[in-house]
């Protein structure tokens, strides 16, 4: 999948390659010209990366190949245990979690998860959770919490489900939940938001004493799309919208909305998921250490000090 502001950068790697294949196959002496160009495409990579727009953000979000929650789990964690089930109404495979070992550290996992493919697409509702996944969350926060393991939370949802049975479950109910006794856990926790971070479906999960963000995320009370029909009804306004929500990770950081932002390889973390993988883990490693030394009491109260004081305008 090439998105559009790809192309020139695709077309180039498009000969690069075949250059090199005329090299090998004619036995010709092209070193010179594959060195120029493989400079060019790196140049203008970075050109590029550097200068996105926040809707080209949003899409790179979305990116068909930008790795999923449980994609990172099982490459920063040994021994990833996960478990199921609300203990209500069923198991929403749009919500994971589970026990990780994180360098001898276990660690409560959680995250949406959406899928590849058309069948797991709707196995994991496009990782929109129902009522019974934030449930299932929260049942695990709680577990963590017994136990005294740190919460990580990956956030990557275009929104909790907003069917008609959601609502009839108590959709509203789970996320409020949720939020207030994330405020109240006595552990560390810290929430990263990996992809797409809309609404209350991510808020659900996403209160922490680091709230922390990819490069190429975005968190918004609103889509773009939805933004746009509501305003012009009509998706076509999406660009104009993404850029009024200043959804990005830069904004969210500059409003003082998040605590960090995790850098991604260049071009994104589908170009090298390993690579993003040993930054997400060595940011979640630091975040720990620093949240060890303090006590709960004084986490918990950070914790509500540091919501509390967003959106606070003082005249």
């Amino acid at each position: 999948m090439v998105l559009e502001f790809e192309k020139p950068i695709a077309d180039l790697e498009l000969k690069l390659q075949e250059m090199k294949e005329l090299a090998k196959g004619k036995q010709i002496d092209l070193s010179a010209d594959i060195e120029s160009l493989e400079e060019k495409i790196q140049t203008l990579k970075k050109e590029t990366f550097q200068n996105l727009t926040r809707w080209q953000r949003v899409q790179l979000s979305r990116h068909a190949d930008r790795p999923y929650s449980l994609d990172y789990i099982y490459e920063i964690t040994n021994d990833f245990v996960e478990l199921h089930g609300d203990r209500t109404v069923k198991d929403d495979k749009a919500m994971i979690g589970g026990l990780g070992d994180v360098d001898g550290r276990s660690v409560m996992f959680i995250g949406q998860q959406k899928g590849r493919n058309t069948k797991q697409r709707q196995e994991r509702n496009f990782g929109m959770a129902n009522p019974e996944g934030y449930r299932k969350a929260l049942r695990l926060m709680k577990m963590a919490e017994k136990f005294g393991k740190p919460v990580v939370t990956l956030i990557d949802t275009p929104g909790a489900f907003p069917g008609l049975e959601a609502e009839e479950r108590g959709q509203g109910e789970a996320i409020a939940r949720n939020i207030r006794d994330m405020f109240m856990l006595k552990v560390p926790v810290i929430c990263i938001i990996i992809g797409e971070g809309a609404s209350g479906g991510a808020l659900g999960i996403a209160i922490g004493d680091r709230v922390m963000m990819l490069e190429n995320s975005w968190y918004s009370v609103i889509s773009p799309e939805n933004c746009s029909t509501i305003l012009w009804r009509s998706w076509d306004y999406k660009e104009q919208a993404a850029e009024a929500l200043k959804l990005t990770a830069s904004d969210m950081l500059g409003n003082k909305l998040v605590d960090d932002i995790i850098p991604e390889p260049l071009g994104g973390a589908h170009k090298d998921m390993k690579g993003m993988a040993v930054n997400l883990k060595a940011a979640i490693k630091k975040a720990l250490d620093e949240l060890d030394k303090i006590k709960p009491e004084k986490r918990i109260e950070d914790r509500i000090n540091k919501f509390s004081a967003m959106g606070v305008v003082k005249e």
